[in-house]
């Protein structure tokens, strides 16, 4: 129902001609870019080392004064 009161809204105001249909997509190509993914693998990575080494010296420095 939304859908319809929306779609005529849009025709009385004219711009019907603008929003396009489902069918007009095409679908994309599947191909993974795997710089992309390497990249976010290697961020990933070096987040978890940097805040395993913040805990690391938390601990370290915690045992140290007590």
């Amino acid at each position: 129902m939304r859908l319809l009161a929306l779609e005529l809204i849009f025709s009385l105001l004219d711009i019907r001609g603008h929003i396009p249909r489902f069918d007009d997509f095409r679908p994309a190509p599947v191909a993974p870019a795997p710089t992309g993914t390497a990249r976010a693998l290697a961020a990933a990575i070096a987040a978890f080392a940097v805040l395993s080494l913040a805990i690391w010296a938390a601990v370290r420095l915690a045992v140290h004064l007590f």
